[in-house]
């Protein structure tokens, strides 16, 4: 799906002006902050969810947060549909990069198989500038 295609598109002239200059470069420049620079690493509510901070989607839910130890937010597993996967053979390796669905915001990389005892066996490790916490629960 082309940029264009996307529900919550906007112009990248658009997303600049919208987004701080961090956020532009995570979100729409597939960016990374330093590790364990970002506000939502050692961040561990019990409720709440984990929205995108270009448009505002809800990506992960507070119950599927870890402490990995990488130094970024990580999740187990993204909300039905929220996030998109794709091939990334940047920086000499394959991974998988992990998009809001909705806009097209680069989260983070998703690892698979690393041996955390979470149900999925998976981390998305997630850039804090890439997403907002909001602590009103998502099923209301």
């Amino acid at each position: 799906m082309s940029s264009s295609q996307l529900p919550k598109y906007q112009s990248e002239s658009e997303w600049e002006a919208k987004l701080s200059k961090e956020q532009f470069r995570i979100l729409r420049q597939k960016g990374t902050e330093m590790a364990g620079s970002g506000e939502y690493n050692k961040h561990y509510p019990t409720k709440g969810t984990y929205e995108c901070a270009g448009c505002g989607t809800p990506l992960y839910t507070a119950e599927t947060k870890f402490d990995s130890g990488c130094g970024w937010p990580a999740f187990y597993q993204a909300l039905p549909g929220a996030v998109t996967q794709h091939v990334d053979n940047s920086w000499g390796m394959q991974r998988i990069e992990i998009t809001c669905s909705a806009c097209g915001g680069h989260l983070g990389h998703l690892f698979k198989n690393e041996g955390f005892k979470t149900p999925t066996n998976e981390r998305a490790c997630v850039n804090s500038v890439s997403i907002k916490f909001n602590p009103d629960d998502p099923k209301k």
